[in-house]
Formats: structure tokens, C-alpha cells, sequence
């Protein structure tokens, strides 16, 4: 049905109006009453709960930072089977982002190009609306994901992500450090372990006990995503999440025309599964065991998770291929881990 209504109307609207509107119908779902019945239809037969980061993830399978910029729909994309839901990125300062156009899709590789450059409530906002559902029954474990504000400079950040942080770690069951998105000037420099260890180390501070993790970009050398690694372990972070979506446009299937008339911008979905999947294995052979590693980037199907989780990730994020199965792909996805649970 869903796969009939995209390639019917989804397909021919604009990609960020298409996503609000659909967008729209998944923060109804609470507000209908409908979200435990939707619960019961879409969460996981068998137990598939994962302890991680202290706490207890009801389905190793969350959705990435992006979709809810501003912690609006944390209820209803639990209902639709999400075990964790990650907001933001947030920033200290509220900002429209970059101008539109600025979502873009690559229909043949089932790929998204985003440019929309944290665009966000800001950080105050986000918290006040998570602290709302923090005591709902049933709801969804939620990540705080904070970048730096735009008009801040770089080397400003430390500050700019200490307002964000302080912010968040009142309501957030797990922080993370945003470095990595190609969208804000400068960002991607922070990656840097250099720039990184300070940075990491104040919003440390800030966090005060709650889990923090760091997310990185695909587009790092493997000796940069190693040192990344030793610092978050030398710091005594509490994970990392691979990977951010990727500058690269190799091996595409979309007619060139179409990815040029798309521009720069972050690349999302299938194009990102092998290196996002080595990128998993270098750190799992790298890290300690009990190093929390999330994985994401071209993650579709639940033999996908499955293949992660065995790879050594400890939960797995999706959300490009939202765009193109719809609102049953979460459940799906549950479903079709019992299956694979069971064939075990």
C-alpha cells in the first residue's frame, strides 16, 4: 500500500514538505489515543530487550538524530516500534537552517541528500519538550543530540556545546556529541582529536553522569576513526556512533544530472552500508567489549540489524529508509528479528 501512495504522491511532492506531513500524522498517534494500540501492533513478539549505556532498550533498533529535530514526536515514533528515539541535533541558539531546497532523493539508490543544517528550536526547547514524556509508561528510551550553533565560531564551540549540554543532560537518558554532520562550516574540523579532546571533555563535564557517546563521519580515514576511539576510551565516554552521512558520491545509480542538481550535502541510505558496516567492524575490533557502539547508514531491512548486532553493534539506527517503506518498516523490522530469532 505504502510503496502504491509514494510512487503515486510522495514521489512528485517536495521531500521536506513530503516529511512533514507525514510527520504530522506520527505526533497525532498520542493525541488520537492510538498510541498503545499502535504499540501493541508494532513492538516485538519475543524479547528483544538490549542493556546498554545503564539503561534497557526494549529493541535494539532506534531512530537516528534528524527526523526529530525538535523532540516533537518521541511518543508516536515509539508507538511505531522504535525502541529509542534520538532528537536534535539541537544547538544552544534556534536556527533555520540552510535555505530550501535542501532534502533531496535519490529514488534509484534509495538514498537521501540533506542539506538542512540543524535546523532546530534550540537546545531549551528540545529539553522542555523530552522532560514531558520522561514520565510516560511504554515510552521509547531518548538520546539528546547537540551540535554547534552556526553563527558560532569554531573556536567558540566548547562553550556553544556546553549550553547545549547543560540543557540536555537534565532530561536526556543519553547524550551525544555531534561532530560530524557536513552541513554547519567548520564542524567536521572538531573531528580532529585535538580539537575533539577538549570539547568531549567539558561536555563531559556537563553531562554529569549521564551517558555521552560521540558520533562520527563515514568520510574519516580508518587511522582517524582509530584515534577517535582511543580518545573516547582514554576519556571515558560511553560509546560511539557510526556513522553521519558521507560527502562521497561514488557508485551511484542516479542518473548524474540528478545527483549534480542536488548539490552538496550529507549522503543517506544504501550508498552508506559497506562503509558505515567497516567502519562498525574496525572500531568492535578496536574498543572494549563494553564500549557502546551504535550503528547506522543504510540499514533497511532486519537481516541488516541482525547483521550489525552480530558484527558486534549494541543497537542499530535507521532512518533514510523511512522514506521510502514507510510507517510499518519499524515493525517489520521487529518482526522480522523474531523471525530470524527463532530460525536461529
Amino acid at each position: 500500500m505504502y510503496r502504491i501512495l509514494f510512487a503515486l504522491v510522495f514521489r512528485h511532492m517536495d521531500p521536506e514538505r513530503a516529511h512533514h506531513l507525514a510527520f504530522t500524522a506520527i505526533r497525532l498517534l498520542p493525541k488520537l489515543g492510538l498510541r498503545r494500540l499502535a504499540a501493541r501492533f508494532t513492538r516485538p513478539r519475543t524479547d528483544q530487550a538490549v542493556s546498554a549505556l545503564g539503561l534497557t532498550f526494549p529493541t535494539p533498533f532506534g531512530v537516528a538524530a534528524g527526523f526529530d529535530k525538535n523532540a516533537t514526536a518521541i511518543l508516536g515514533l515509539g508507538a511505531l516500534g522504535f525502541g529509542h528515539v534520538e532528537v536534535g541535533t539541537v544547538t544552544a541558539i534556534p536556527q533555520p537552517g540552510n535555505p530550501r531546497p535542501r532534502l533531496f532523493r535519490l529514488i534509484p539508490d534509495r538514498a537521501i541528500v540533506n542539506r538542512m543544517g540543524f535546523n532546530n528550536e534550540g537546545a531549551a526547547t528540545a529539553a522542555t519538550r523530552v522532560a514531558k514524556t520522561r514520565a510516560v509508561v511504554g515510552r521509547p528510551i531518548v538520546g539528546v543530540n547537540i551540535g554547534k550553533s552556526r553563527v558560532v565560531a569554531v573556536s567558540d564551540a566548547v562553550a556553544d556545546y556546553r549550553v547545549s549540554a547543560r540543557a540536555a543532560a537534565e532530561v536526556a537518558d543519553y547524550l551525544v556529541v555531534n561532530v560530524s554532520s557536513p552541513n554547519t562550516p567548520g564542524l567536521r574540523d572538531l573531528q580532529a582529536v585535538e580539537s575533539l579532546r577538549p570539547l568531549l571533555s567539558a561536555v563531559k563535564d556537563e553531562a554529569r553522569g549521564v551517558p555521552l557517546l560521540v558520533k562520527i563521519a563515514p568520510d574519516l580515514v580508518d587511522d582517524d576513526v582509530l584515534a577517535v576511539a582511543d580518545l573516547v576510551v582514554d576519556l571515558g565516554l560511553d560509546g560511539i556512533i557510526a556513522t553521519n552521512t558521507t560527502i562521497a558520491r561514488d557508485g551511484l545509480s542516479t542518473d548524474r544530472q540528478v545527483v549534480t542538481a542536488a548539490g552538496a550535502g550529507g549522503l543517506s541510505g544504501r550508498p552508506l552500508k559497506e562503509r558505515s558496516f567497516e567502519v562498525l567492524r574496525l572500531l568492535r575490533a578496536h574498543v572494549p567489549a563494553e564500549l557502546c557502539i551504535i550503528s547506522v547508514g543504510g540499514v533497511e531491512t532486519a537481516r541488516d540489524v541482525r547483521e550489525r548486532l552480530d558484527a558486534g553493534a549494541t543497537l542499530v539506527q535507521g532512518y533514510s529508509a523511512f522514506i521510502y517503506r514507510g510507517p510499518l518498516w519499524v515493525r517489520a523490522i521487529n518482526r522480522g528479528l523474531d523471525d530470524l530469532a527463532k530460525a536461529r
